[in-house]
C-alpha cells in the first residue's frame, strides 16, 4: 500500500488498518481478536512498626528537601557466572547516571546503603504475610528462603531487593471466573524517586526497606475490566485483614500485558486501579500496531540483518528556523545530527497509542537511555513540523535517502550523541522483530512511555547473609484462626443487604465492612441505610472537607449510637456528619447546637402541610401533583430531619389535603 505523505492522514489510516477502537466501544470479541492477555503484580505495604531487615521505624516519611546526608552511586555491570551481561544493567550503564540518595537519620541506617548485613527477618511482617497468604488460599511454604532479586534502576542502593516466597498456587474469585495466583512474596520496598533529569536521578530513602507483600497472578485476565476487578479484589483482600497500609504510595501494581504474537510488557507502578482498563487496552493495541509495523518493514527490507542507519552532523547556523529546537541548540552549544532510516517512510507517523506514533518510541528512549531531555528529536513525519519542507530537502541532499526512507534530527550534548545514535538504531532494529519486552511508565490518560528494558528471568539468587526460616504447623494454624471473612462473601452479604453496588468499592477500600456489620448488629440499624451512609454520605464528605485531626471511622458508630440514644431519626446523621468529620473531637450535643437542630413533634411538622399547599397554589408555575408534593417536601425536610422519618413525612403530604 502506498504511503501517505501527510502524517495526519497516515496516523488515521494506520489506526483504522489495525482495527483500533476506543475502550468504550471495545467488546470481548475485540479482545479475543487481538489476543488480549494480562496478569498482575500487586504490592501492598504491611502495617509494621519496623522495617523488614533492620530496626528503623516503618512509615516515617521525609518531607521534600529534608535530609541529613547524600550518597552518590553509579551503575557498573559485571559478568554473570555464565559470562553474560544483564540487558537491563547494560542499559543503565549507558545512561551514565549519578544516583543520589537523600538520607534521614531517623528512618535510615547503614543496612540500607549495604554497609551492614541484614538483621533477622521482621517476625511481625512474616506473620502478617502468612495471614494474608492464607486468606488468598495459597499453600504456605514449609521453609522461607530469602533471595536477592536484582534491582538495577537505582531505586535500591544495593542493586538488589531481598525477597522471600511465603505462599504459592492460590486463587481469587471474581464475579464471573476465578483467577489463579502464582505466589505471594514478602519483600522490602524501594526508594521514592524525587527527580530524574539528564544524568542525575535523586531518591529519598524513607520508604526503603519497609515490608511489602507482592501478590502475583497468572495471565488469566482476558479483558481490561477483569484486570481492574482482580486488582481491586487482591487489594481489598489485604485490607480486610487490617494488616496493610493505605494511602498514596502504600499500594501499587505492575500490570503485565501482551497480545497475540506480542510479548510481555510490564506497566510499572500503576498508582490507581481505575487507570488499569485504559492502560491495558491501549498497551494491547500498541503491541498490535507494532506487529503491523513489523510486517510492513519486513515486506520492504529483504535483509533486515544488514539494516543500518546513516547520519551526518548539521551546522546549526545553516538552519534558520524560527522554532525553539534550533535556537536552543545554538544557545546551549548542543549538536544537531541528521539520521536516515532506510525503509521507514510512513513508519514514524504510524499510530501506536492515542495521540502517539512510532516516533515517540524513539523519543522516549533518547530521554531514558541517552539522557537527552525532551524535545530531543524532530522528524520528517511530524504532525506539527518543527522544520520547513525546504529544510528537510537540504537534509535529504546530505543524506541521499531512498524513496522509502525517513529522516530525523537528534539534538543533544556532544557527549550523548553516540549513545543517542546507538539507541535509535537499536530500537529501529527491534521494529523488524515486533514488540520488545520492556517496562513502561503509566499516565492517567491511559498512555505509557518507555521506562527501561525488561529484566531477564535469571535475576534472583540466594541471599547468603540470611538463614532459612522453618515454618511450624502450629504457627500456621494459629494464624489461620485469625482469617477474616472472605471478600467475595462480604460482597454477597452487601448484595443481600440491598446496599447499592456503587458503595462496594469505597467500603472494601476502607475496610469498613466489619464496622458496618457491628453497627447493624449492635445498634439495630437497617443494613441498606448503613451501607449507603458510608458509601455515599461519608465518601462525599471525605472529598469535600478536611479534618483537623485524623478521622477514625469508629466515630461513625458513636455518632449513630448517640442518635439512637437520643431517640432521634437517623436522617439527622447526614446533617451532623460534615461537622463530625471536620472536628472529630467535638461533642455530639455541640454539633446539634451548631446545625440549629430543634426538637419538633411530627404532628406539628405535618400540621403545616395545608398552609404550604395553599401557598404553593398561589406561586405555582408547573402542573402536576408531583411538583406540589416535592415542593412541600423540600420546605419541611430540614425541620423533619431528626424528628421524623422522611417516608412518614412523604406519606403524610400525600394524605393531607
Amino acid at each position: 500500500m502506498a504511503q501517505h505523505t501527510d502524517p495526519k492522514l497516515n496516523y488515521e489510516e494506520t489506526k483504522k488498518r489495525i482495527g483500533y477502537v476506543t475502550r468504550k466501544k471495545a467488546t470481548q470479541e475485540t479482545y479475543d481478536r487481538i489476543g488480549f492477555m494480562s496478569g498482575l503484580e500487586v504490592h501492598q505495604q504491611l502495617k509494621t512498626e519496623q522495617k523488614l531487615f533492620c530496626r528503623c521505624p516503618a512509615g516515617v516519611f521525609q518531607k521534600p528537601g529534608d535530609f541529613d546526608a547524600e550518597v552518590v552511586r553509579h551503575m557498573r555491570p559485571t559478568l554473570s557466572e555464565l559470562g553474560e551481561y544483564d540487558g537491563t544493567a547494560l542499559m543503565e550503564f549507558k545512561t551514565r547516571k549519578n544516583i543520589i540518595y537523600r538520607l534521614k537519620s531517623k528512618s535510615t541506617c547503614t543496612y540500607e546503603v549495604d554497609d551492614t548485613p541484614p538483621f533477622p527477618l521482621n517476625r511481625q511482617a512474616l506473620e502478617q504475610a502468612i495471614e494474608i497468604s492464607l486468606v488468598s488460599k495459597l499453600n504456605i511454604v514449609g521453609e522461607v528462603h530469602i533471595t536477592r532479586k536484582q534491582y538495577l534502576d537505582g531505586s535500591i542502593p544495593t542493586g538488589f531487593q531481598r525477597t522471600a516466597i511465603i505462599g504459592v498456587e492460590g486463587e481469587i474469585p471474581l464475579k464471573n471466573k476465578k483467577v489463579r495466583l502464582i505466589q505471594l512474596s514478602l519483600e522490602e520496598d524501594s526508594c521514592r524517586e524525587v527527580s530524574d533529569i539528564g544524568h542525575t536521578r535523586v531518591y529519598r530513602t524513607d520508604r526503603l526497606g519497609m515490608p511489602l507483600i507482592e501478590t502475583v497472578t497468572y495471565p488469566d485476565m482476558t479483558n481490561p475490566d477483569e484486570v481492574k476487578e482482580a486488582c481491586n479484589y487482591i487489594r481489598f483482600l489485604g485490607r480486610s485483614t487490617g494488616k496493610v497500609r493505605t494511602g498514596m504510595g502504600a499500594g501499587r501494581q505492575d500490570v503485565n500485558v501482551s497480545c497475540k504474537g506480542g510479548t510481555r510488557v510490564e506497566i510499572k507502578g500503576v498508582a490507581h486501579s481505575r487507570w488499569i482498563p485504559e492502560l491495558t487496552h491501549n498497551e494491547c493495541f500498541r503491541q498490535w500496531a507494532l506487529l503491523a509495523i513489523r510486517d510492513q518493514l519486513n515486506a520492504r527490507v529483504p535483509d533486515a540483518k544488514s539494516w543500518a542507519i546513516s547520519h551526518t552532523f548539521l551546522d546549526v547556523h545553516v538552519f534558520n528556523s524560527k522554532n525553539g529546537f534550533t535556537k536552543e541548540a545554538k544557545a546551549n552549544g548542543l549538536k544537531l545530527v541528521a539520521v536516515n532510516l532506510p525503509g521507514f517512510k510512513g513508519i514514524l507517523s504510524h499510530f501506536t497509542q492515542p495521540g502517539k506514533v512510532f516516533a515517540n518510541e524513539l523519543i522516549e528512549r533518547l530521554k531514558v537511555i541517552a539522557c537527552i531531555e525532551m524535545p530531543n528529536m524532530a522528524h520528517s513525519e511530524e504532525i506539527d513540523p518543527l522544520f520547513a519542507a525546504t529544510e528537510w530537502e537540504k537534509i535529504a541532499a546530505l543524506l541521499k535517502p531512498g524513496e522509502n526512507d525517513a529522516q530525523l534530527i537528534i539534538r543533544g550534548p556532544e557527549e550523548d550523541i553516540q549513545t543517542a545514535l546507538e539507541t535509535v538504531e537499536e530500537r529501529c532494529r527491534m521494529a523488524f522483530a515486533g514488540v520488545p519486552p520492556e517496562t513502561r511508565k503509566s499516565f492517567e490518560n491511559g498512555t505509557t512511555i518507555f521506562e527501561r528494558v525488561l529484566p531477564g528471568a535469571d535475576r534472583m539468587y540466594p541471599d547468603t547473609d540470611s538463614a532459612p526460616i522453618p515454618l511450624e504447623n502450629e504457627l500456621i494454624e494459629r494464624l489461620g484462626k485469625k482469617k477474616p471473612q472472605e471478600v467475595i462473601e462480604r460482597y454477597h452479604q452487601l448484595k443481600n443487604w440491598n446496599v447499592p453496588e456503587d458503595c462496594y468499592t469505597y467500603i472494601f477500600r476502607k475496610n469498613l465492612f466489619p464496622l458496618i456489620e457491628r453497627i447493624i448488629q449492635e445498634l439495630d440499624i437497617s443494613p441498606a441505610f448503613v451501607g449507603k451512609f458510608f458509601g455515599h454520605a461519608v465518601k462525599w464528605v471525605e472529598g469535600q472537607y478536611k479534618p483537623v485531626a485524623e478521622f477514625d471511622y469508629k466515630i461513625i458508630y458513636a455518632l449513630l449510637r448517640f442518635i439512637r440514644q437520643k431517640d432521634l431519626d437517623l436522617s439527622i446523621a447526614r446533617r451532623m456528619l460534615p461537622l463530625v468529620y471536620q472536628y472529630p473531637k467535638m461533642e455530639f450535643e455541640s454539633v446539634l447546637t451548631s446545625i440549629n437542630f430543634k426538637r419538633i413533634q411530627g404532628e406539628d411538622i405535618v400540621s403545616k402541610v395545608p398552609f404550604l399547599r395553599n401557598k404553593f397554589a398561589e406561586i405555582r408555575l408547573s402542573k402536576g401533583d408531583d411538583v406540589e408534593h416535592n415542593w412541600i417536601m423540600g420546605q419541611l425536610r430540614r425541620q423533619a430531619e431528626g424528628n421524623m422519618k422522611m417516608q412518614d413525612l412523604h406519606a403524610a403530604i400525600g394524605i393531607i389535603k
